[in-house]
């Protein structure tokens, strides 16, 4: 089974990231995960790129604030699918990282998730994993079935409350 990457810009994202940590736990799908800055280490950034198809990974995940250059920086290295996740911070509610995840050049792709929604990325990066790994979809779709049958059970219990 190949990994997820997941790079943060910040351990100060963590708890954002958390949340996508958590989902791949839950759907037992294994990963590592990093610190690298775009800014700070692009050399560490630039070599977990450009080796991660050679040491088992089959997407990576990329979380950033502010500049949010981090998920660009992870793309332009690899031609593994690299989700972006655009970190609030205290300016601009997580607008500027959002626009700087999302408008990529041409050529260089990189997928993005609301802001702070590494649940999503998570989900998002098992999808890619599943199209060549039946046991992976087999969970996305288990997961998905108990997703609605949360939403019906809440259902009942408005429809009993209210509908009379």
């Amino acid at each position: 089974m190949k990994k997820i990457g997941i790079i943060m810009g910040s351990d100060s994202d963590l708890p954002v990231v958390q949340k996508g940590i958590d989902m791949l736990d839950t759907l037992g799908i294994p990963y590592e995960v990093h610190v690298y800055s775009a800014h700070r280490t692009p050399t560490e950034a630039h070599d977990f790129a450009a080796n991660a198809i050679q040491n088992g990974f089959g997407a990576i995940i990329a979380a950033a604030g502010m500049a949010a250059h981090l998920a660009g920086a992870i793309a332009a290295n690899t031609t593994l699918p690299v989700i972006g996740i655009p970190c609030k911070s205290s300016n601009l509610d997580g607008m500027d990282a959002l626009l700087s995840t999302v408008q990529m050049p041409p050529g260089i792709p990189v997928a993005t998730v609301g802001i702070n929604r590494a649940d999503n990325a998570a989900l998002l990066a098992a999808e890619i994993l599943a199209v060549s790994d039946a046991e992976i979809a087999q969970k996305l779709i288990d997961k998905r079935a108990a997703d609605s049958a949360k939403v019906l059970e809440k259902n009942a219990k408005i429809e009993e409350q209210f509908n009379k």
